[in-house]
């Protein structure tokens, strides 16, 4: 499966991006006896990208999404 990336056709950054998402999940928590919380596994149900925007020169609608695929 290809991963997806991030271009800001703007600048050609290909690193830095503030994305904002929503995730929906599922996660096992695991409490120890004194209270201290570990998560032992979190499943992601769904997520949601609702924005990108370029780090360096803070541009969001230059943002484009490409797979590895395409480099």
């Amino acid at each position: 499966m290809a991963t997806s990336r991030y271009r800001c056709r703007a600048c050609g950054n290909l690193t830095r991006f503030d994305v904002t998402s929503s995730r929906r999940t599922r996660a096992f928590h695991h409490y120890t006896v004194g209270g201290e919380l570990t998560i032992e596994q979190e499943d992601v149900l769904s997520e949601v990208v609702e924005e990108v925007s370029c780090r360096w020169c803070g541009s969001a609608g230059a943002v484009e999404e490409f797979s590895e695929s395409e480099v």
